[in-house]
């Protein structure tokens, strides 16, 4: 039998970040009030040229949605699906994709779940998917066990117990999104929850539906 490897302060670091924000619904506030995951710089007119997507359409109760002034690749981390395959987000190039990191024990993520898996299947096609990532270290049953309960069962389940997209991502909160364009770059996040099927953010997503890759 294999003894265990010793987790080390650091390498619990991101779940107990995740667990003390995702409890309480803590996240943070960037300097013009707008609570948002990183510091990037602000859209520019040559950073928007050509593209519907911008600054602007971040409004009403998408409002926190921080689009980001200069598009970089989403950093690299492997999950799995409900069959145990290991997946990374590169096979989801060519689709626009929000990935929303959740977990079980987060209430914010309860609140905002449905409307996730309403989006996907409103939206959902060979365009655009919902990647709906649990980062809850109990894994497989309990994640689909939590999407059965809140009636948000219909979304494909994905899960990264060891929470890698967590630091990758430096989400240091739950629930965390991010929006995905089809060459696999980030255009923006929210940390906290959101109306995800809200008109408003139909409309961020439709606008990078609308680029070409």
């Amino acid at each position: 039998m294999t003894t265990p490897r010793p987790q080390t302060p650091f390498s619990t670091l991101p779940f107990v970040l995740a667990a003390l924000a995702g409890a309480i619904g803590i996240y943070w506030f960037q300097s013009d009030g707008r609570k948002g995951g990183d510091i990037l710089a602000p859209v520019t007119q040559q950073n928007v040229a050509n593209s519907g997507f911008s600054k602007a359409l971040a409004k009403g109760p998408m409002a926190a949605f921080l689009v980001h002034g200069e598009r970089k690749p989403v950093p690299a981390f492997t999950f799995a699906n409900d069959k145990g395959e290991t997946l990374d987000l590169g096979q989801w190039k060519g689709k626009v994709v929000l990935l929303n990191l959740w977990a079980t024990w987060c209430a914010p993520c309860r609140k905002e779940m449905p409307d996730i898996a309403a989006l996907q299947k409103e939206l959902g096609s060979a365009d655009f998917d919902v990647v709906a990532l649990s980062v809850d270290r109990k894994g497989l049953e309990a994640s689909a066990a939590f999407l059965k309960e809140i009636g948000a069962d219909s979304l494909k389940l994905y899960i990264d117990p060891e929470a890698k997209s967590l630091a990758a991502l430096q989400a240091l909160g739950l629930p965390a999104t991010v929006l995905i364009d089809r060459k696999g770059l980030e255009t923006g996040r929210l940390l906290g929850p959101a109306p995800w099927n809200s008109a408003e953010a139909k409309v961020l997503v439709q606008a990078l539906l609308e680029e070409k890759e």
